[in-house]
């Protein structure tokens, strides 16, 4: 009697189906989620389920739909991984929303750029240059120094030195210039003396 208290007569679940998941092990989430087999359909909701699906750090939210009379489909929402950041030989994905991802390998992500320094900073850094249509899928990596402010080196070997204030402006005026035959021989754009460039 015990065993068979919380199965139901009417609409038992039987069957779990995951989608839209790329990052989230499929099979792991139906295994957490195996408890609710035998009970009614009818009754579950996404609050039922919430505390197990938040053990899987990359879920930002789902959606349940239930197929009568006998499964329940889930639909996954992943967080989308912006960078890496590296901290004490640790890595971990930053998201959109500045969340930390346990970092896992995956082809799909395997060519972010990585976070040097202090991450706080980095979601404001990411935000403007995305504000100012910046070429993201240019940038290796980012460099944050603890006077203040950031190194940006490209995948051409290309370093921007970005002044602590306003480097926005700097930013403008290297998407200016950076594909003007005329610097093609520097490597290096220093912006960190206010209203000088020195290009090396």
């Amino acid at each position: 009697k015990n065993e068979n208290y919380n199965k139901s007569l009417i609409f038992p679940l039987k069957n779990i189906k995951i989608e839209n998941n790329i990052m989230v092990n499929g099979d792991d989430l139906i295994k957490e989620l195996e408890f609710l087999k035998g009970k009614n359909l009818l009754f579950i909701n996404q609050k039922s389920i919430e505390s197990q699906i938040n053990r899987f750090d990359f879920i930002s939210s789902f959606k349940v739909n239930k197929i009568y009379p006998q499964t329940l489909k889930i639909i996954i929402f992943e967080k989308k991984p912006i960078a890496i950041y590296s901290e004490d030989k640790k890595f971990y994905f930053i998201s959109e929303d500045g969340d930390f991802i346990n970092y896992v390998n995956s082809n799909h992500y395997k060519n972010l750029p990585i976070v040097f320094g202090k991450s706080e900073k980095f979601n404001t850094l990411y935000k403007n240059l995305i504000n100012i249509n910046f070429p993201i899928s240019e940038i290796k990596s980012y460099h944050y120094f603890k006077i203040g402010r950031w190194d940006i080196n490209l995948r051409n070997k290309r370093t921007i030195k970005l002044p602590k204030e306003n480097y926005v402006e700097a930013l403008n005026n290297f998407s200016l210039i950076k594909d003007d035959r005329s610097f093609n021989n520097y490597s290096i754009f220093d912006y960190r003396i206010k209203d000088q460039l020195i290009l090396n």
